[in-house]
This record gives structure tokens, sequence and C-alpha cells, in this order.
């Protein structure tokens, strides 16, 4: 199973990020968490398919509507199955 952990920047808190990426990653079928941190960055982590992986990081580019996405780091790593997808 694949892993992945991004780094958002750019308007990602208080535009509805987490939630949204919630929504997203729960169609994907992916598992997780999202979370804002202290810098003004969300961080997301997620595990599952690749290719929804590859889809998620996609979607995080974007963001929903309100957000304005300037940057977004991803780290790859073995991830063990995991259910369900949390706003942290």
């Amino acid at each position: 199973m694949a892993g992945a952990r991004f780094h958002v920047s750019g308007l990602v808190q208080g535009v509805f990020f987490r939630a949204s990426t919630q929504a997203r990653a729960h169609e994907l079928g992916l598992a997780g968490w999202a979370k804002n941190l202290a810098d003004g960055r969300v961080e997301v982590v997620a595990s599952g398919d690749s290719a929804a992986l590859d889809e998620l990081e996609r979607w995080l580019r974007r963001g929903p509507p309100g957000a304005r996405v300037d940057a977004v780091e991803r780290e790859v790593f073995d991830a063990a199955p995991g259910a369900g997808f949390a706003r942290l």
C-alpha cells in the first residue's frame, strides 16, 4: 500500500480546505487525515492506491473554491492499511 504526506501552502486555512480534502479522499477510497499547521499550511497524510494518491495530489494543487494553493510538497512512504479519513 502506498502512502504520501503532502504540505500545502497558500491561502489554505479558513476556506474549508480540510473538509473538502476529507470529502475528496473519501471519494478516492483513501485513508488518512488533514490538519492545519501553525505556520499556515495544511498537512495531509493519506494511504491507499497509488493512482488515487496521484489524483488527490492533483486536487490538492487546485483546492476547494476560495482557496489559493501556492505549492504542494509530497513525501512518499510505505503505508499500513488504514480506514477512514479524518480532519484533525
